[in-house]
């Protein structure tokens, strides 16, 4: 048994959360106890942030594999005015822990730990975001958490989890497939910050940690899972490597398990129709945003790199697919104008997300003028003129002995 799950085939979670993919596993390792116990109550249904769900055709998922075909756009493209900064209030909720003395810099909340190792903020609006990056990859999947082929898996870690969406969909999925067949199987996400919920599925963990610092885990992983880390990683060939090292091992090219996936970002963005130009507002943004981001050592374009980083340290049966997404729903194809619909909203909620620590403490600039800036930048994003695409990398290998 293997290969992924349809969503529309899992039961509806709390808080009508996606539900997506299917894992496996087979690991005959013996399994510890992991470091993190949960609370003394529980619930196995998915915590309750709302999410929005869109179900795309059959028709639709299948015409996805055509490949990478030119897009097309609809010919009766209406651009909706969308306003995705409405119901934010710029509030931000602080954790019990007064240990946890998180920076505050225009009314956005940063990371504590490693304060400065990671650009992007954790507060509740950082969060809805990356909820729609997980929302965008799925349906961007097909509606699947993952592409390897995995068999009943009872080790995954999930590297920087985030919000641990990811993890609680796996989590849910891993005990709705196997039931008591493994009772212990598990997936443990890490993070540089507790921003995940504290009501989550059972056999999912949570920890603190900088995954760029050397892993000190027991016991190795049947499925190691990383994604969506651009302008986070400084040297990206050495976390490949910490990947590899704590890869559960197939006996065999044919045997279950051993797998390691990534999945990252060409952050550059451009259109097929040659509708985005360099004189652009959302260029000369662009521009500034990866040379603050190379300046400080981290690449915001890891996803081309991702398969060579794999092959060096060891992995096999490598697979890579390239996903191109839209940006706004003018494709003419269903299932792009739904992943464009959702990437439009990430990207205008992120635009500050993005730009704030590298305009004003890498490039020295004005906070002022980054907000003057972005008015330009969000209209470009509304003008249904431009039709952009931005790449997606998605690469599985397996660890042979």
């Amino acid at each position: 048994m293997s290969q992924d799950t349809d969503l529309s085939t899992s039961p509806p979670t709390l808080g009508s959360r996606i539900s997506l993919s299917d894992h496996d596993e087979t690991s005959d390792s013996g399994l510890t106890t992991p470091r993190q116990p949960l609370p003394p109550s529980h619930n196995e249904d998915m915590p309750n942030r709302d999410q929005v769900v869109i179900h795309p055709s059959q028709e639709a998922l299948e015409s996805q594999d055509s490949g990478l075909d030119h897009i097309e756009v609809d010919p009766n493209h209406q651009y909706r005015q969308y306003r995705p900064d409405s119901g934010y209030d710029g509030e931000v909720q602080t954790l019990a822990s007064s240990t946890l003395a998180y920076p505050v810099e225009h009314g956005r909340r940063f990371h504590a730990y490693r304060d400065g190792n990671y650009i992007m903020p954790n507060d509740e609006r950082e969060s809805d975001r990356l909820d729609m990056i997980h929302h965008l990859m799925t349906l961007s999947l097909g509606n699947r958490l993952h592409k390897a082929p995995l068999d009943n898996p009872r080790r995954i870690l999930d590297v920087g989890t985030g919000t641990g969406i990811w993890a609680m969909e796996m989590g849910y999925q891993l005990k709705h497939k196997t039931g008591d067949l493994y009772p212990e199987a598990f997936v443990l996400g890490n993070d540089l910050s507790p921003i995940q919920p504290s009501l989550v599925p059972p056999n999912v963990y949570f920890e603190v940690d900088d995954v760029e610092s050397p892993w000190a885990y027991n016991e190795p992983f049947d499925f190691i899972h990383c994604r969506y880390l651009t302008t986070a990683i400084t040297d990206w060939p050495k976390l490949v490597s910490q990947v590899y090292q704590f890869v559960i091992p197939a006996r065999s090219h044919t045997a279950p398990n051993g797998w390691a996936e990534m999945m990252d970002y060409d952050l550059q963005l451009y259109s097929e129709d040659g509708s985005l130009t360099n004189d652009r507002p959302v260029m000369v943004w662009l521009d500034h945003i990866l040379t603050a981001s190379r300046m400080t050592g981290r690449d915001p374009c890891p996803g081309p790199q991702l398969e060579g980083w794999m092959r060096e340290v060891g992995f096999t049966n490598i697979h890579h697919e390239l996903l191109k997404l839209p940006v706004g729903i003018w494709p003419n194809d269903p299932h792009l104008k739904s992943i464009g619909a959702w990437n439009f909203l990430q990207m205008l909620n992120g635009l500050e997300a993005f730009s704030l620590r590298l305009w004003t403490h890498v490039l020295g600039r004005q906070w002022e003028q980054l907000q003057r800036l972005l008015v330009d930048v969000r209209n470009d994003f509304r003008d249904p003129g431009l039709h952009i695409c931005i790449n997606m990398h998605l690469v599985y290998g397996q660890k042979v002995v």
